[in-house]
């Protein structure tokens, strides 16, 4: 696991921020995850989808319980949001509620507010394949949450939903995965995501200082393994604007 660290300048803060994105765990182990958070003590845990392996039904409860006991962990670090990734899609009620008893925020096309920081998390689109074009998100809630104020931070799953749908908006920040880095890297790019194709554009790390993706967490994408391609737990540094 590599740790990647990134400075992020706004006029729109007073202060500075520390924040974790895990992103893309997929029911795996945790703890060398949260022996770095523990070590870091970020301001806030971003975690935009794919913690788990599906929670449409009852049973994936049951199943993806271990990945879901890391939110009561992390939410005993710092302020910790949820958004909805293809994994998490169509969740039941009962996830919900065991979500809310971790302490953790569930954001399913909703915003959570926390001083000058708005937080939005935009669900995914996909609700039957997840293979191919991914379906539009919410447009609706994300043209809504691009009207409030303060510094927006969007959690959005989906890289690839920012070219089509975020860029356009006045939306700060969006933090992403999916895109498992590209799985394999070569030469500093990505080979295949979902939603993207081949060499996709969008598989790691900053763009237009508006967009981060992380590499995410699961060591494989079955059957095809990742290569070249270290898993990332990524820090973001979000700093006040020095005035000039």
């Amino acid at each position: 696991m590599e740790i990647t660290k990134t400075e992020i300048f706004s006029p729109k803060l007073s202060r500075d921020y520390t924040i974790a994105v895990v992103s893309d765990l997929h029911n795996r182990p945790y703890d060398a995850v949260l022996s770095q958070l523990e070590a870091i003590c970020p301001d806030y845990i971003l975690i935009p989808g794919d913690l788990t392996d599906n929670l449409d039904h009852d049973e994936s409860l049951s199943r993806c319980k271990y990945a879901l006991s890391f939110l009561a962990k992390a939410a005993s670090i710092a302020k910790a949001y949820y958004s909805v990734g293809n994994h998490e899609r169509r969740i039941s009620p009962e996830c919900k509620e065991f979500i809310k008893s971790t302490g953790a925020i569930l954001i399913d096309d909703e915003t959570a507010k926390d001083g000058e920081i708005t937080l939005g998390g935009l669900s995914t689109g996909l609700f039957e394949s997840r293979y191919g074009p991914t379906p539009p998100p919410n447009l609706k809630y994300l043209e809504a949450f691009a009207k409030e104020d303060g510094f927006k931070l969007l959690l959005c799953h989906h890289p690839e939903y920012y070219p089509d749908y975020v860029r356009a908006t006045d939306v700060d920040l969006t933090v992403s995965g999916h895109a498992h880095g590209g799985q394999w890297r070569f030469f500093g790019r990505g080979v295949y995501a979902p939603g993207q194709g081949l060499f996709p554009k969008y598989t790691s790390g900053l763009h237009e200082n508006r967009l981060y993706v992380s590499r995410g967490l699961a060591n494989t994408c079955h059957p095809i393994p990742r290569l070249f391609n270290q898993t990332e737990l990524a820090i973001i540094y979000l700093k006040k604007k020095k005035d000039a």
